[in-house]
């Protein structure tokens, strides 16, 4: 099973680059990468929450499960 992170695609869709949404989430360019590439262990609510009023999209528009 694996989590996948589509915060490429929102930010495809929504015309940021990645160090504006880091700037906006108040979290680290790094850190942002490590999400975006699905190699982060654990996500805070918080910080869902924030990307998600930042892109003005849902959680599931986000993460999504696929099947190994």
């Amino acid at each position: 099973m694996a989590i996948v992170v589509d915060i490429d695609v929102m930010l495809a869709r929504r015309k940021m680059s990645v160090g504006a949404l880091a700037a906006r989430v108040g979290i680290t360019p790094a850190n942002l990468a490590v999400l975006k590439n699905g190699r982060a262990k654990a996500v805070r609510f918080n910080t869902l929450e924030a990307l998600c009023e930042v892109l003005d999209c849902q959680p599931g528009d986000l993460l999504r499960w696929e099947q190994d």
